[in-house]
């Protein structure tokens, strides 16, 4: 991967539609106003809902990842000839990085030039790792690895690159025992570089079985390639396997068809290899973004750059086609507006091509670029990066972003990749299921302790009976009852995702507030991401102090107060509990109330839940007792019911009191409803 401009990509509403097709279970759990300072927690059902809206800011999955290099100790190791702790520690630091980013995957190149980050075979221990090619580092770093990023339920995707043997074209300087020297008709020399020559078959079965070594020995979750199949162009030099051609190019018209075909062939076959080995394993490509400009060709993009298709015979549009592989990952290294590579059309283009495929969309972001001397105006702007994955929303084709590179997520060069984190990474995210790749979700977990401590909340579980299970999600919602039907939607209560060890799983959430009433549930995920249905939920008491949270229904007992005009009615299902009140309009002043007692003066939020009807009133008044007087909202309970509708964020004080009022009085028609209220302490 290079870093240069066109030639090559780098180097080394409020109202949801949605209605609630079952009851709320558990109506009347109602928090206390005053919880126990500890206790055991009670364990709290979850509503079923169809379908509902999400947060764009927190999805529920995202593929977030950044590429760990190793060739010219661009990453990891960042030289060579350190110790195994400082290797090790070296590696820990990157696992690290990822997590207080949230990302949950790492794409770490463990092949960068023929050569491995393993106990291999078939090739010799790299030199990026000891300074000599050959040399055991005195330990596994594959199997290292991999079990450090499992330990964090980070996926560990192996980068290889097929065909680059050395970043120079001295055979002799390769060990003695290197394939590219036991098979020098295998190598050319081109660029300053050696690379094995893709058009000889035996060369191509070869560095498959290189990679499916790794592959079947190891608990990789993914095998990633980046964009260097025929080596780029040098102006005015060709590669120089005419020879080859004139041997193994029988049926191709041009030289230039039997090179892609080449290519397709070590494309095809591998992804076939990969999924008979394991199935579970994604495989996933990062080429150069353009495939073939449209100038040139109808069905390519609106863009004026090098062609991949044309340059290095990589005919990445067909390999998606074709569904040869689980995810692309196009390196879009422009901005948004480039003249000649605008980003905003190379993710529509590459959102086109994907569309009815098997093919998940990752965009290969160019974080490297951010704030960087001697890059375009736009990378000083420490909005271009976060645009990027904002513009990704109205694209639902994709998945989540890979950065370029480890070091450069860590520089945070200008804020970029912090602001990308405050934008986007706000919450944890599961990884997105592969399209084409099987499996089902395990049994749900059954959630068997959630106790206060010192530390946090330390929470137990039991791991399901049935399905087979991999990792875990962990989701904390503030207050106490039912949970709310769209809850565990999108990513906003999620907390944390742990790798399953064993007959239990534990956790502890140490950012839990002392004094918050917090209900948690987990879920079971597959190795291929299937997510199992919740736990129940247990209530975690607060201690008295910090936030607070307390649902009235109607039904509460001294919690709500009405005249005999307010009439009882269970006919809708979308109600919250039991039953609701309803009443019709009329020019006279009969509010019924909501109390609760507010254990101190500060700012709350105030929703309230009703059940929809379009023959409801449109415009049924909504009163807040805040601390400096009455305010009216205005509620159109025609629809936005089955769910909390939030009125708004208001002071209140202190003591037991009415604190929101459905009124009577509007010119409207149409019954107005009461059925419950949730005030939160923010």
């Amino acid at each position: 991967m290079k870093i240069s401009f066109m030639v090559a990509p780098r180097i080394p509403t409020l109202v949801r539609t949605a209605l609630v097709t079952a009851l709320l279970l558990g109506a009347g759990l109602v928090a206390s106003a005053s919880p126990p300072p500890s206790g055991p927690a009670a364990t709290v059902p979850v509503a079923v809902q169809a379908a509902c809206p999400v947060d764009p800011a927190t999805p529920k999955r995202q593929l977030r990842a950044m590429w760990i290099a190793s060739v010219a100790n661009v990453d990891w190791p960042s030289r060579t000839g350190l110790t195994v702790a400082e290797q090790q520690a070296e590696y820990r630091s990157w696992l690290d990085l990822a997590k207080r980013n949230r990302m949950n995957a790492v794409v770490v190149q463990v092949r960068p030039t023929a050569d491995a980050f393993w106990p291999s075979s078939y090739e010799p221990w790299s030199h990026w790792l000891t300074g000599t090619q050959g040399t055991n580092p005195g330990y596994d770093p594959l199997a290292f690895m991999v079990a450090e990023a499992h330990a964090r339920n980070l996926e560990f995707h192996a980068w290889f690159n097929p065909y680059r043997v050395a970043n120079h074209t001295d055979l002799t300087r390769l060990t003695s025992s290197h394939p590219a020297r036991r098979n020098p008709s295998w190598v050319e020399s081109y660029g300053g570089q050696l690379y094995y020559n893709p058009g000889i078959p035996a060369v191509r079965a070869f560095v498959q079985d290189a990679m499916m070594d790794a592959v079947r020995r190891y608990d990789i979750d993914g095998v990633h390639w980046d964009d260097y199949f025929y080596p780029y162009p040098v102006s005015g030099v060709n590669f120089p396997d005419q020879d080859t051609f004139a041997q193994y190019g029988a049926g191709f018209a041009t030289i230039a068809d039997w090179r892609r075909n080449n290519v397709n062939l070590l494309v095809q076959e591998m992804g076939q290899k990969i999924h008979a080995a394991k199935s579970w394993v994604t495989f996933g490509i990062s080429p150069f973004a353009i495939w073939r400009n449209a100038g040139t060709d109808p069905l390519g993009s609106r863009t004026n750059g090098l062609q991949s298709y044309d340059a290095i015979y990589a005919d990445t549009r067909r390999w998606v086609k074709q569904n040869w592989i689980d995810y692309i990952a196009p390196q879009i290294y422009w901005h948004i507006g480039h003249p000649a590579a605008d980003y905003a059309e190379l993710v529509r283009w590459w959102s086109q091509v994907t569309t009815g495929t098997n093919v998940q969309l990752v965009v290969g972001q160019a974080t490297y670029r951010a704030g960087a001397s001697g890059q375009d105006a736009a990378w000083q702007d420490v909005d271009e990066l976060t645009s990027h994955l904002t513009l990704n929303r109205s694209h639902p084709q994709v998945v989540g972003d890979i950065h370029f590179s480890a070091k450069d997520v860590r520089a945070n060069r200008i804020g970029a990749v912090a602001r990308v984190v405050t934008d986007h990474y706000s919450r944890p995210a599961l990884l997105p299921v592969p399209l084409a790749r099987g499996g089902s979700a395990p049994g749900a977990p059954a959630l068997t302790a959630a106790t206060r401590g010192s530390a946090g909340v330390t929470l137990t579980w039991q791991r399901p009976t049935t399905g087979t299970t991999t990792g875990y999600a962990v989701y904390r919602l503030p207050g106490d009852g039912p949970v709310d039907a769209c809850a565990l939607t999108d990513g906003r209560h999620l907390i944390a995702t742990v790798r399953a060890s064993g007959a239990t799983g534990t956790f502890t959430d140490a950012t839990a507030a002392a004094g918050s009433t917090y209900r948690y549930l987990v879920t079971a995920l597959h190795r291929l991401h299937h997510e199992s249905a919740p736990s129940a939920a247990r209530t975690v008491p607060g201690d008295g102090s910090g936030t607070f949270s307390v649902i009235v229904d109607n039904a509460t007992t001294g919690g709500f107060t009405a005249s005999a005009n307010w009439g009882t009615s269970t006919f809708l299902s979308t109600r919250y509990g039991s039953n609701y009140r309803f009443a019709n309009p009329q020019s006279v002043s009969d509010v019924a109330w909501f109390s609760a007692a507010i254990p101190a003066a500060g700012t709350y939020r105030v929703e309230v839940w009703y059940p929809a009807d379009p023959g409801y009133n449109s415009a049924t008044p909504h009163l807040v007792a805040t601390s400096t007087g009455n305010v009216t909202v205005t509620v159109d309970q025609r629809s936005g019911g089955g769910q909390w509708r939030t009125l708004g964020s208001y002071p209140l004080a202190a003591g037991t009191h009415q604190v929101v009022g459905v009124s009577r009085w509007t010119a409207t028609t149409g019954y107005v409803v009461a059925d419950a209220v949730r005030i939160t302490r923010l």
